[in-house]
């Protein structure tokens, strides 16, 4: 199936000079957000799954479907002061400053074996911040898997230790 056919791109989105890849087409489409998943379910193989993350916000859609088909669990990484339990928290570099994300300290049990979802790998900062909480709590992380992947950004130099599956490139 085509899916960059149903992603849209949006000019000076979230800022001047920037093209947005939106992804909204191709999860109002009944048919390609089913696809998209089997084809998604597909890059991790066989491989067992006790945990799916995913990074707020757009991480949150297809990483609980791929959890739920998996028979895995599902945990959400979220912006500083988002999550009401007690977390730990990693600092990433943004364009112009930084940020910081969050898990919760009982998310992963040490040894459990995580797959890591996203919707864009662009620079690698968000990702590569959830790699390291996922690590510090003990988990192995199996695979790093994207909707998209924008290669001009190089964002895959900074997960080069981990296994890397993209559905679309750009």
């Amino acid at each position: 199936m085509d899916f960059k056919s149903y992603i849209r791109d949006v000019k000076d989105f979230p800022k001047e000079g920037i093209i947005f890849k939106d992804i909204t087409p191709l999860l109002k489409d009944k048919g390609a957000l089913q696809r998209a998943t089997q084809a998604l379910l597909h890059l991790v193989g066989n491989q067992q799954i006790d945990k799916v993350v995913g990074m707020e916000s757009r991480g949150f859609i297809f990483a609980p479907l791929l959890a739920s088909h998996l028979e895995a669990g599902f945990v959400p990484v979220r912006k500083s002061g988002k999550l009401p339990y007690q977390t730990m928290s990693e600092t990433y570099a943004l364009e112009y400053g930084e940020d910081r994300l969050e898990i919760h300290v009982d998310a992963i049990a040490e040894g459990e074996r995580v797959l890591i979802h996203d919707d864009v790998l662009a620079t690698g900062g968000t990702a590569e911040a959830v790699c390291k909480l996922v690590e510090r709590l003990g988990g192995q992380i199996v695979q790093c898997n994207f909707l998209i992947e924008l290669d001009f950004l190089n964002g895959a130099e900074k997960l080069k230790k981990y296994n890397l599956h993209s559905l679309m490139h750009y």
